[in-house]
């Protein structure tokens, strides 16, 4: 699951290590070769290991959409690489990513932009075991945080806790490396950041409940995709086509997953059989609905949020640099509504 331990790999200097991170990933620079049968043949990268932000890929794969979109497609993770990096180093066509992480790309000078956005609102949030009775982000002083040391981590802290009128300069934070929300909260932790599709809904499978504060709830502009679909400005100039079946293939994929949450959870443990089955079952039926929400269609992306989250960025120094928010994100490959 998309997760704040991905966040660990982060963009910093990422134009200085792009090319040599994908050259190491993938060793050349041909990634749409034809396949047997008039096919064209590409890898998509995802972000972290199989979860259930990926099963529209999987079902698009499986129920034979991106075939019928003339693609065949090998859905690959990434390594030591990141994703996005590979992205931007024309390794491959098309990746998962996060609005944040392409920010701070873009800022950096990459090419990235992202076509899709997978989920319609930020499933993030702020979670404590609720025995610590945190409720709201006030409640936050005096306690302890257990982060990673991401670059918007202690932003999205500060302006939620401002926002609710209480002083983030009390709250206490610690570095708590790999170990996950469940461990960590045992040994001292109050609250994490969590995305509850996953970890939320662990909680409930192993009845140990969280308190939960959104952070789009206390700043509009928080309210960030994550994750997106992402390609580079080269393959859109140079082969809108392929963008065009391939979001048209992973709008297909994720409607239907949308539609049909157990069989597409069964389609992504077909894929990832070591995955935790009641775990994706149940987190499945969560994040289906939660994928195009209250949009017109699936992907939808909106020009506020882009912006409002760019300027907050800026603002709070997570980027050194202004980023045109409007050449971030495209929703032109996106099926008519």
């Amino acid at each position: 699951m998309h997760t704040p331990l991905t966040r660990r790999r982060t963009l910093a200097a990422f134009v200085a290590s792009a090319v040599v991170l994908a050259t190491a990933a993938c060793g050349g620079d041909d990634d749409g070769d034809a396949a047997a049968g008039g096919l064209t043949k590409i890898q998509v990268a995802l972000d972290w290991t199989p979860n259930t932000n990926h099963t529209g890929l999987y079902v698009a794969q499986s129920k034979g959409f991106f075939r019928a979109h003339g693609l065949e497609v090998e859905l690959v993770q990434p390594g030591d690489a990141d994703a996005s990096a590979l992205v931007a180093a024309d390794k491959v066509p098309f990746a998962v990513s996060a609005q944040e992480a392409l920010t701070q790309a873009r800022a950096e000078g990459a090419p990235l932009v992202s076509v899709a956005a997978v989920i319609q609102h930020n499933t993030s949030g702020f979670a404590s075991p609720k025995d610590r009775n945190l409720t709201r982000p006030a409640q936050y002083a005096g306690k302890t945080y257990g982060g990673y040391g991401g670059p918007v981590e202690e932003p999205l802290l500060k302006t939620i806790v401002k926002a609710d009128g209480g002083d983030p300069a009390t709250i206490r934070s610690v570095n708590v490396g790999d170990a996950d929300f469940f461990a960590a909260t045992k040994k001292g932790i109050d609250f994490e950041w969590i995305y509850y599709g996953w970890d939320g809904v662990k909680a409930e499978l192993l009845d140990q409940p969280v308190n939960i504060q959104y952070v789009k709830d206390y700043a509009p502009e928080l309210d960030f995709y994550t994750p997106i679909l992402i390609t580079n400005e080269k393959r859109i100039s140079g082969d809108p086509e392929l963008v065009r079946s391939f979001v048209a293939a992973a709008s297909e994929g994720y409607t239907y997953a949308a539609k049909n949450p157990a069989e597409s959870a069964g389609i992504l443990l077909k894929a990832a059989p070591d995955l935790d089955a009641d775990l994706v079952q149940k987190s499945q039926e969560w994040l289906s609905p939660r994928y195009q929400d209250d949009a017109a269609r699936w992907g939808e992306q909106k020009p506020e949020i882009w912006t409002g989250f760019s300027k907050w960025l800026y603002d709070q120094k997570v980027i050194s640099t202004e980023v045109d928010a409007s050449k971030a994100y495209s929703n032109d490959f996106l099926p008519k509504a």
